[in-house]
């Protein structure tokens, strides 16, 4: 009989650096991240569209080197001392870079002038306190006294910032009597909503775009789906609250992959410019 020896291969632990690979949450593969950012955070299996920061935003839509931030600092206050609120808004301030959960300024999109703002989910989750809606009204401010279009982009999920109260909620008014006075100035406005979008900024600026866009399958809501079908005891259709099912619906007029919307701004402006 034959004597086979057999090899014993000693395991190590290997360590992966942090970062390195990204799940998609849509199809589960895993996707080395930096092809994942090489593709603008485009899952390459299955095209579904991982949440993009403010100032990666600001990159993807603005021409190079044409991008002024406003660089006034608002910093937002504990008017109600809502417990742990300060100590939320030092934990964002630190994992973000940003003072609240938007930037704005101004640039260019393919060569035309253009007021901007951007809002960020990894702000909590992007919610509207005082500092984002003065932020967003001073911006539609500057596109008034510059007598170029607006361009705001959503990517708050978190609507209007409980730790703040009625405080929160007055800039749903006063961001859309702002974005009012756009209008009767002729200037036009395009909103664009990523996911998520809900709450307050949906029932707000988030909805009132002359052209309002959508990357595809975001999640834009003013309540949760839960809470609607407690609500009407229904069971709610597929895709109920995704762009496509609200584009289909009117809510929405143009859902684009996020490697063309620059260029569909661009068309965008141009007609208005035009007309």
């Amino acid at each position: 009989m034959a004597l086979f020896k057999r090899k014993i291969f000693a395991t190590k632990n290997v360590e992966i650096p942090d970062g390195l690979w990204s799940k998609c949450d849509n199809c589960k593969e895993m996707i080395y991240t930096k092809q994942l950012e090489e593709n603008l955070r485009v899952c390459p299996k299955c095209q579904h569209h991982f949440r993009m920061n403010a100032k990666d935003r600001v990159k993807l839509l603005v021409d190079e080197g044409s991008w002024v931030e406003d660089k006034g600092r608002i910093v937002a206050m504990d008017p109600l001392n809502f417990p742990e609120y300060k100590e939320k808004l030092k934990k964002s301030q630190t994992a973000t870079g940003l003072d609240d959960a938007i930037i704005t300024g101004e640039g260019k999109v393919c060569g035309i002038p253009t007021a901007i703002g951007v809002t960020d989910s990894a702000f909590m989750m992007g919610s509207m306190g005082s500092v984002v809606g003065e932020k967003l009204t001073r911006i539609t401010e500057h596109a008034i006294s510059r007598k170029i279009p607006l361009l705001l982009v959503s990517s708050s999920g978190g609507g209007a910032r409980m730790q703040e109260g009625i405080l929160s909620l007055m800039q749903m008014a006063k961001t859309s009597a702002a974005l009012k006075k756009l209008t009767d100035a002729h200037l036009p406005y395009i909103a664009l909503l990523t996911d998520p979008t809900g709450g307050g900024v949906t029932a707000s600026w988030g909805m009132l775009g002359d052209i309002t866009i959508a990357e595809p399958n975001a999640l834009i809501l003013f309540a949760g789906p839960r809470v609607i079908e407690q609500t009407i005891r229904q069971k709610l259709p597929k895709g109920f609250q995704r762009s496509e099912f609200l584009q289909e619906h009117g809510f929405i007029d143009m859902v684009v992959h996020r490697k063309d919307l620059k260029e569909n701004l661009a068309k965008v402006l141009k007609f208005f410019y035009n007309s």
